[in-house]
């Protein structure tokens, strides 16, 4: 029986380990840990590898959310319209800021923001949209684009899971007024800690965040507004400058990845079991594969037996969770999203991962859905 994991980090840190080690090194040489030299050049790097012209490293992809946020002025009154399926932080970001996350329903074929009901979900006092790229998949930027401008309203887009997709040959995050990142250790760049960031060709916008990240101050000891505690590890920076060299080349692998996976399973496609799609390179980086299944306890349990890693990407949506219970919304306000989370799961992908181990887990589902 073969063992894998859904997500093996020990293989990629130990093919950069020199590099890693060194880069490590040198910031306890030099003692800058918080927004030193690496930070800056990292900063640099990011901005050119996602064509925008600003990007500021802070300490997690949540409060990239919720500073750029703030530096666009949206707070208590305000709405911000989200997906319903998402990862809490997207709800959190816009809560904290002080405003009021809207969830709307998804597209069952692209689990992705269903933008028909934007119309339905906007009122008075939305301020602002805010797209989810999940699973590494890109929106469709030109429908989000649209109904933003005809209705004058901010777009943060929350990119967390999709470094270096593209919409339509351009890098999704660069759309918005703000583009904002996760780097946490299993994103597709990943630190070895919390760390996160956003990008703006704003030269406002960038300089607020850079306020918003260090209490408020761009001079020490002066803070003519209030911030937070924000910013982003030297440590963290040289080792993401480490990873985004090869982080083309790791998107491409997770692609194929998921591409061999359709391959062997796609004649089972049914009711019962839905592959995603397989996009271009550009539209997909596949941060996570997910498929529907039926019976997912069943055959969670029988692909753990068989040594296969598998997680659920999301079993619960935000707007059921205890803490979400003042946003007012029951069981059945939206019913894709709530159906989906029954159903889905994710298997292992993650750059190196190989043919045979691809053959096995899909071998092993094979069974399991017979």
């Amino acid at each position: 029986m073969m063992k894998i994991p859904f997500l093996d980090l020990a293989a990629q840190y130990e093919s950069l380990k020199p590099e890693f080690d060194s880069a490590i090194q040198s910031v306890c040489a030099n003692t800058s840990f918080i927004l030193g030299p690496e930070v800056s050049a990292f900063e640099h790097d990011f901005a050119s590898f996602i064509e925008s012209k600003h990007c500021v490293g802070l300490a997690s992809g949540t409060d990239a959310l919720r500073l750029a946020f703030e530096a666009l002025q949206i707070s208590s009154g305000d709405e911000v319209i989200v997906p319903a399926n998402t990862f809490v932080a997207t709800a959190i970001g816009a809560l904290e800021a002080g405003a009021t996350a809207v969830p709307v329903d998804i597209d069952p074929d692209t689990f992705l923001m269903d933008y028909k009901q934007l119309e339905t979900a906007r009122s008075s006092r939305t301020k602002a949209i805010c797209p989810v790229h999940l699973y590494g998949r890109a929106c469709d930027m030109d429908q989000v684009m649209d109904f933003a401008k005809q209705h004058n309203l901010a777009v943060i887009e929350d990119t967390a899971q999709a470094h270096g997709a593209r919409w339509h040959g351009r890098r999704v995050g660069t759309f918005g007024a703000i583009g904002c990142f996760s780097f946490y250790p299993g994103k597709n760049l990943g630190a070895f800690g919390d760390a996160g960031g956003i990008v703006t060709d704003d030269d406002h916008l960038s300089q607020q965040v850079r306020k918003l990240r260090n209490y408020g101050s761009e001079i020490k000891y002066h803070h003519p507004e209030r911030g937070i505690n924000s910013r982003l590890d030297s440590i963290q920076a040289a080792v993401l400058s480490i990873k985004l060299k090869h982080l083309e080349r790791w998107n491409q692998q997770r692609w194929k990845a998921a591409e061999l996976y359709r391959s062997h399973l796609e004649d089972l496609q049914s009711d019962e079991f839905v592959l995603p799609d397989i996009l271009t390179p550009e539209q997909h980086v596949f941060h996570l594969f997910v498929i529907q299944v039926k019976d997912r306890a069943r055959i969670e349990k029988e692909l753990m037996e068989q040594g296969v890693g598998t997680v659920k990407h999301y079993p619960i949506p935000f707007h059921l969770q205890d803490g979400y219970k003042d946003l007012g919304y029951t069981e059945g306000d939206f019913p894709i999203t709530e159906q989906l989370a029954s159903r889905i799961l994710s298997l292992p992908i993650f750059p190196g991962i190989t043919e045979e181990q691809i053959a096995y887990v899909s071998g092993c589902l094979r069974k399991s859905l017979r």
